[in-house]
């Protein structure tokens, strides 16, 4: 089998799994690899904004249910992963923005030139849509790639994003200052096969210029 017919075996594997198999754990290797996938995602800027907390703890899984509209994703699943993003940090002329950008190596010069760059889109982002927005679409990207990877490795995901964000913030007692809740993931493993994949066709969603 080919690397592109691999690849798109775990596009058509993914789906939104409803219902997990409460009694199957992730091995510990897995789910690293999982959240290697994450760490390796692209971000602008490089910025990496990304923050992963794996929930395994039942007791708090069960505390957040209510929150995320009773759904059952979150008490079955093996491990719940919450993606944040991060806020302050990426400020224009913060240190962590600093650091992230530093490690190109460029020459002083172009290395300042490159800062106010940074600055100057950042700031337009702020004015636009906010530090997170901005963060949250690159949290989008990492957790893509997770769940696509996970489809690859045999484990089933569902993204979650029905949630009450403030209270389940609190639950975690997150400073919302330094960083926020993008979503969540599920995973797992599925009790039931999933229904068909409904999609557009490419002639629906594709032009070419």
């Amino acid at each position: 089998m080919t690397n592109e017919e691999m690849f798109m075996d775990a596009m058509h594997a993914r789906h939104a799994c409803k219902l997990f198999d409460e009694k199957r754990k992730i091995p510990q290797e897995s789910m690293e690899t999982i959240l290697e996938i994450g760490r390796l995602s692209p971000s602008s800027f490089g910025m990496e904004p990304w923050r992963f907390l794996v929930i395994r703890d039942q007791s708090l899984k069960e505390r957040l249910r209510p929150l995320c509209w009773n759904q059952p994703q979150i008490t079955t699943c093996s491990d719940l992963v919450v993606i944040k993003t991060i806020i302050s940090p990426l400020a224009p002329g913060s240190r962590y923005s600093r650091e992230m950008l530093d490690r190109k190596g460029l020459p002083p010069e172009k290395m300042q030139a490159y800062y106010d760059k940074y600055d100057r889109f950042v700031t337009e982002k702020m004015v636009r849509e906010g530090l997170f927005a901005w963060g949250a679409k690159q949290c989008y990207i990492a957790a893509a790639n997770m769940m696509t990877g996970a489809a690859a490795m045999g484990i089933d995901s569902c993204a979650i994003e029905g949630l009450e964000k403030e209270k389940v913030e609190a639950v975690l007692d997150m400073d919302v200052a330094k960083e926020e809740l993008a979503l969540m993931i599920a995973f797992g493993y599925r009790v039931k096969e999933p229904s068909k994949k409904l999609r557009l066709p490419l002639e629906r969603i594709v032009e070419y210029i």
